[in-house]
């Protein structure tokens, strides 16, 4: 998949750029400097909240990170909308992941998330690529409806904050980054890596999660 982000993505072996952000979950602010020569951290980068794979994907992390805990690791999401636009969804559908708003995707450009370049090639691509990444569809559909189909099965109504988010963002893609202690980026899950397109909307598994945490140095 071609892209224009400004660097490539970070890899196993690099440093985590660090970060300073506002807190969803509470007031102040969260870094990647609070975690360092404490604990390993799991960082999800997610898109706005208009995302509805995304608010799966916050959803399930917020069961996930009870078990990352067990094994030493903490985590924090880091999802691309403004505080109060978060702090609106979150209110009214709560979850247990550590939460920190970006809306401007610092972060994303930081750690190398791609971002493709809209083409008319890409656009036929994404009318053209059916895909059913939670497996709630009947059937899979373009990506280019995925976000209403589910967001129709959610009752979700986007704000304004949330249409100005999708107009801004698409088609950012998203990312996970384990980082040790030490601040050195371990194990790396980059959206649509694999499959291209077809990878679309679809985030890593509990198991895979698990088994990255388990292989951190000790």
């Amino acid at each position: 998949m071609t892209t224009t982000e400004s660097r490539p993505p970070l890899q196993p072996g690099e440093s985590a750029p660090d970060f300073t952000l506002p807190a969803v979950d509470r007031e102040g602010t969260v870094s990647l400097a609070d975690y360092r020569g404490r604990s390993p951290l799991l960082l999800a980068l997610f898109r706005g909240v208009y995302c509805p794979t995304c608010r799966r994907a916050i959803a399930r992390m917020g069961i996930t990170q009870e078990k990352l805990k067990a094994l030493g690791v903490e985590s924090l999401g880091i999802v691309a909308t403004s505080l109060e636009n978060a702090r609106l969804y979150f209110r009214y559908h709560p979850t247990r992941l550590p939460l920190a708003a970006d809306p401007e995707l610092s972060t994303h450009q930081a750690y190398g998330l791609p971002k493709p370049p809209t083409t008319s090639e890409l656009m036929q691509a994404l009318r053209s690529t059916r895909v059913n990444p939670t497996g709630e569809l009947p059937e899979p559909v373009p990506i280019a409806e995925l976000g209403d189909a589910l967001n129709q099965l959610d009752g979700f109504e986007p704000t304004e904050t949330d249409r100005a988010d999708q107009h801004r963002q698409s088609p950012q893609l998203v990312g996970q980054f384990l980082v040790d202690r030490d601040g050195l980026i371990r194990w790396v899950y980059i959206e649509g890596a694999g499959e291209g397109l077809a990878g679309v909307g679809k985030f890593p598994t509990d198991e895979e999660l698990l088994a990255a945490a388990r292989a951190l140095p000790t």
